[in-house]
């Protein structure tokens, strides 16, 4: 039943992923043992092209009715998949959930309560540093803060955590942002174009288990350079 405040019914939830056999069933679990206050979840999963059996662990996970799986024909990148996600969710709130476990679906009840509190909510974002949080590696803390003061002072926000994956937003305004980008700078444009859209993006705390490269972190200097480019170019660039 939808939320008759907000009309809000379904909360999508689009999981990205590339060569992530070892833990995207667990994730995928997880999504779908979480209740958010009521709302009926949706799962649309887009493998990007893993080479590493995720594709035989998702064509279970599909067969069983626990998620919809999409097959991008070849690795595109994360902000290709997450735009394919799109084209396909139905519900009135998208999450996208990253396929490391890096991040909680737990945390989702705490990412929904705002819309839930307030119409007028449009965006909101699992800040991984608002209670004062120390995650991660020297240099990838370094980066973000970096990245999320950059992005404050082109667009007059007070973010903490701009590269956060966890950017709950509602399914319109996001479907209006035009997304571009392929790689990981798709978070950095969802940012500034909700920013340029005149949106109040609010943070909840949430909580962060990191991993190393050595687990399989993709991210790199190069996509760093890519977010500067990105925040630069859609602060000055007309958006739709």
């Amino acid at each position: 039943m939808a939320n008759t405040t907000t009309g809000i019914a379904t909360l999508s939830v689009i999981i990205p992923v590339y060569n992530e056999r070892r833990t995207i069933a667990a994730v995928i679990a997880r999504v779908n043992a979480v209740h958010v206050h009521g709302l009926r979840k949706e799962i649309v999963v887009v493998d990007d092209g893993s080479t590493d059996g995720t594709r035989d662990v998702l064509k279970d996970v599909h067969g069983n009715g626990h998620a919809r799986v999409i097959y991008q024909p070849a690795n595109q990148g994360k902000g290709a998949a997450v735009r394919t996600g799109l084209a396909h969710v139905t519900g009135e709130l998208v999450i996208i959930q990253d396929a490391d476990l890096e991040l909680s679906p737990e945390d989702y009840p705490r990412l929904v309560a705002p819309f839930l509190e307030d119409p007028g909510t449009q965006a909101v974002f699992g800040s991984r540093f608002l209670e004062g949080r120390r995650a991660g590696s020297p240099m990838a803390i370094l980066a973000n803060r970096f990245l999320t003061s950059l992005t404050n002072i082109l667009y007059g926000a007070s973010l903490t955590d701009m590269e956060t994956c966890y950017k709950l937003c509602r399914a319109d305004a996001l479907r209006a942002l035009d997304l571009q980008s392929d790689r990981f700078d798709i978070e950095p444009e969802i940012t500034a174009k909700l920013l340029r859209h005149g949106y109040t993006i609010r943070e909840v705390a949430v909580g962060y288990q990191p991993r190393t490269r050595a687990d399989g972190k993709a991210i790199n200097w190069k996509d760093g350079v890519r977010a500067i480019m990105t925040l630069v170019k859609w602060r000055f660039v007309r958006t739709p």
